[in-house]
């Protein structure tokens, strides 16, 4: 006889044996839909981050536009301050 191997095969371990598996296999099903929970919820996050920066984006992108639209008109009077300037200080021709 060898140690540990004296069973027997009865009905009621062949059942236990086929819980045991299928407790297992609601455990390996449980925990994928955990996981599959945690990836949804993080593809979520990752959803509204991106909504967020891109709102962000466009804001800033607004806001460049605004910048380039005062700085051609600062540098156009800018432009006109300097002819002003030019004109009241140049040499009066006198014809």
């Amino acid at each position: 006889m060898c140690y540990g191997h004296n069973q027997s095969f009865s009905r009621n371990s062949l059942r236990s044996r086929s819980h045991d598996g299928e407790n297992e296999d609601s455990l390996v099903v449980d925990d994928l839909r955990d996981r599959l929970a945690e990836t949804e919820a993080r593809l979520r996050r990752a959803r509204a981050r991106e909504a967020e920066l891109s709102r962000r984006l466009e804001q800033m992108k607004r806001f460049v536009s605004v910048m380039e639209i005062m700085e051609a008109f600062l540098e156009r009077r800018f432009q006109e301050q300097k002819d002003r300037i030019d004109r009241l200080f140049s040499p009066v021709s006198t014809k």
